[in-house]
C-alpha cells in the first residue's frame, strides 16, 4: 500500500529530531503560530491532494524555524505562465 502524501514537509522535519526535541516542538510550535495543538496537528495532515491550506504567513515561519528555503515548505509548488505571457 502507499503512503498517503503530505503536502508540507513538516513531519519531515520534526521526524529528524531526537524525542527530546520532538516533544518540546509539538508544544513549542503551536504557541509560536499562534494557533492550537489540534490546528498545528491538522497542518500536518493536510496531504497533496486537499484543497486545504496553511495560511501563508504560518508557511513562512515554519520555514524559518525549521531552516528551510523560502517555498520549500510545500511538497509541491504550482507552476503558472506570467500574466504577460497570457495577455499576449
Amino acid at each position: 500500500m502507499n503512503e498517503p502524501i503530505s503536502k508540507y514537509r513538516i513531519n519531515e522535519y520534526l521526524y529528524n529530531l531526537n524525542v527530546w526535541q520532538y516533544r518540546k516542538a509539538i508544544q513549542l510550535l503551536p504557541k509560536i503560530l499562534g494557533v492550537s495543538l489540534n490546528t498545528f496537528h491538522n497542518y500536518r495532515k493536510i496531504l497533496v491532494d486537499d484543497v486545504q491550506d496553511i495560511p501563508y504567513e504560518k508557511v513562512v515561519i515554519m520555514e524559518q524555524l525549521f531552516d528551510f528555503e523560502p517555498g520549500t515548505l510545500a511538497r509541491q509548488n504550482p507552476n503558472a505562465r506570467s500574466l504577460r505571457e497570457l495577455l499576449h
